[in-house]
């Protein structure tokens, strides 16, 4: 009976994970309100993406990136307003404020609205800051972690499928306690 209902209990639980949509990781197609790479300031917005066309041709990624090595840091100026000003990125290791400076496009004017350079990120956590130096100046700053797991993030992602896997054994646990499931299955037998 126990063996049975860890069984059923098992295979709930591969259900669960195989069909969760909220386990995927892909950037996907969101509006920019929802878009987690976006920043805005003073009304405008920028959108960064970044590319290791080393390990993946196709892949892009915003601030969570897989692996250490060359970094494609690409910024499109979303606003026609950002495109009539000087533009710039500087990458820190660490926070803006107390970190190393370890790469840096100097600040131009770009009225295609694509800011782009590429650096070499080692493991570990680093600060972009894209500065437009308009009057007053627009700072939009993002976190990046290189090859570093979030843990928040998976915790997150796994507390939905944890709570109903739980959900789920402890109706299973009662419908065997009542004695339900053996005359359900006893008269299927017949």
């Amino acid at each position: 009976m126990l063996r049975q209902s860890i069984q059923t209990t098992l295979i709930a639980f591969i259900f669960v994970v195989a069909f969760y949509a909220g386990a995927a990781m892909g950037h996907g197609k969101v509006s920019l309100e929802e878009d987690n790479c976006v920043r805005q300031a003073g009304g405008n917005m920028v959108h960064l993406s970044t590319y290791q066309p080393q390990y993946d041709q196709n892949e892009q990624y915003c601030t969570d990136l897989p692996a250490a090595g060359d970094t494609y840091l690409v910024v499109d100026l979303l606003d026609q307003n950002l495109r009539n000003m000087p533009v710039g990125i500087k990458v820190f290791r660490g926070s803006a404020e107390e970190g190393e400076a370890v790469a840096q496009i100097n600040a131009n004017y770009h009225p295609d609205g694509v800011v782009s350079g590429v650096g070499k990120l080692d493991k570990g956590l680093y600060s972009v800051v894209v500065t437009a130096e308009g009057i007053p100046p627009l700072n939009y700053h993002y976190q990046l972690r290189v090859e570093m797991i979030d843990y928040g993030k998976v915790a997150r992602t796994w507390v939905g499928p944890g709570l109903v896997m739980l959900l789920l054994s402890w109706l299973m646990y009662r419908l065997v306690q009542s004695g339900r499931l053996r005359s359900l299955l006893g008269t299927r037998s017949q």
